[in-house]
């Protein structure tokens, strides 16, 4: 970090400042020339908060160097991140990670179904909703605690490890003994609370990205889980809000090699939510293996048009296993395995 000084800051105020940066364990350069005088920064200066020092009267500007983010960062951690989940690896370069599901549990006997139709196409792991965050309060809630029992008694069937949304803290018990991977969804990307919560966990999180988050706040929510104690983040780009309305969301898969210079984090994409429609799910599920990412996590159902949530975004058994045909190609083609 670059601390720029005014050049009539007076002494007792500049050692003042320094001080406060030794005291938090960095090394302080002060470099004084003709036009200008910076104090530069070594260590650790995330433990700084750039707002507060620009707001000391002999501060004229603040510039980091580094990112904000120190577990996170591919500089302080340069070998990528594998999470594995009962065997099954997501990040590095290992096999591409296809996850299938319904949006929603919508019962013991659809979510074994679909369990089996999903795994024979392909998926290694299973995704369904038990607790749902619906835009409208008399939507669908989900089954809560049977939707997740549900899932359990799908897991025996076919041992695919399954994956479900977490929105509340004192769920937190129920998702550690039943769910594989929790998921912390879009909404609650920047609950920090929450985030703080699962970062006590052992279970592997996968983050969503925020309807409208950069990426940098997408990171530093995932920051937010390490810092708590939890390493296994798995980030999930499902598309953000921006102003066009032929898809519901904007899938943004300049991500995955953004995220892959920046972080050691794995990365899997979500078609489903970021198109809305299941005619485009397929091409980018195409091109988000292309770019690199490390999965894909892929809404299932066997009729659509009677589903319980988001049927328009949903693929039948049969065209997730052709997508997942198609993919294996393209994984080959970038060197990879699906």
């Amino acid at each position: 970090m670059i601390v720029t000084v005014k050049k009539n800051a007076d002494e007792k105020s500049l050692n003042q400042l320094i001080q406060s940066f030794i005291a938090k364990g960095l090394q302080v350069n002060d470099s004084v020339g003709s036009d200008y005088h910076i104090l530069g920064l070594i260590g650790d200066t995330t433990v700084l908060d750039e707002k507060s020092i620009k707001a000391n009267p002999i501060v004229d500007d603040v510039t980091r160097i580094a990112a904000p983010y120190k577990k996170a960062n591919r500089l302080f951690h340069p070998e990528d991140t594998i999470i594995d989940v009962n065997g099954i690896k997501i990040g590095g370069n290992e096999k591409i990670v296809v996850i299938g599901g319904p949006c929603s549990v919508e019962g013991l006997d659809q979510i074994c179904q679909l369990a089996k139709d999903v795994k024979d196409a392909g998926a290694v792991m299973l995704r369904g909703g038990a607790y749902k965050p619906r835009t409208s309060p008399y939507a669908f809630q989900g089954l809560e605690t049977e939707g997740i029992l549900d899932m359990v008694e799908a897991r025996k069937q076919t041992g695919l490890p399954i994956v479900s949304e977490l929105m509340d803290s004192n769920q937190l018990p129920e998702f550690e003994k039943y769910v594989d991977i929790i998921q912390i969804g879009a909404r609650n990307m920047q609950n920090f609370t929450l985030l703080k919560a699962v970062g006590k966990s052992k279970k592997p999180i996968l983050l969503k990205r925020g309807l409208a988050n950069t990426i940098e706040e997408w990171i530093m929510s995932a920051e937010y889980i390490m810092a708590s104690g939890n390493p296994n983040v798995i980030l999930c780009e499902r598309g953000i809000r921006t102003f066009e309305k032929y898809t519901r969301n904007t899938l943004d898969l300049s991500v995955v090699p953004i995220i892959k210079e920046k972080t050691h984090i794995p990365i899997i994409i979500d078609p489903s939510h970021a198109t809305g429609n299941w005619k485009y799910i397929e091409k980018m599920s195409l091109a988000a293996v292309a770019a690199g990412a490390d999965g894909l996590i892929i809404e299932v159902h066997e009729q659509p048009e009677c589903a319980w949530s988001d049927g328009a975004q949903c693929l039948k058994p049969e065209k997730f296993k052709h997508l997942s045909e198609k993919a294996r190609e393209i994984a080959h083609v970038v060197g990879r395995d699906l």
